[in-house]
């Protein structure tokens, strides 16, 4: 079973930045100090089990009135397969201080079928977004 806290203090940073830097494609080399940064300026949801410890993570982007841009949520590879990662996202999104957003945004390579499950979308006008991406910002130093 999964336990979940809110609180900034749990998160297992060592663990939480090994997988981003190193096994996520969306976060490869980000430097500590700027993922303690951005872990600062959000709100994290940490997921533990017992005997193995940190095992999810998910973090909302958010003005806490109107927006959040869900990110960085994970499950251990040793660990998927029993419903972790919904439960995080869904216990992230539960987070009395996330109450009452107009909306939710999140970009995803491989996982729409499980964020459709939650209520996400496509967007409906793809055309109104757009985006500035630096994907190489981590590997040429200059992101802290």
């Amino acid at each position: 079973m999964l336990r979940t806290s809110a609180a900034f203090d749990d998160i297992d940073f060592a663990r939480v930045h090994a997988y981003l830097s190193r096994e996520s494609y969306w976060a490869a080399g980000i430097p500590p100090e700027t993922l303690e940064r951005a872990l600062r300026h959000s709100i994290c949801c940490s997921g533990f089990v017992d005997g193995a410890g940190q095992v999810a993570f998910a973090r909302a982007v958010t003005d806490h009135a109107t927006f959040a841009y869900l990110a960085d949520v994970f499950v251990l590879p040793e660990h998927q397969g029993r419903g972790y990662g919904r439960a995080i996202v869904e216990a992230l999104m539960d987070d009395p201080r996330l109450q009452g957003l107009r909306r939710w945004h999140l970009v995803t390579r491989d996982m729409q079928p499980l964020y459709a499950k939650l209520g996400f979308e496509p967007l409906a006008q793809p055309e109104r977004h757009m985006q500035m991406h630096d994907p190489d910002v981590y590997r040429r130093g200059s992101a802290t």
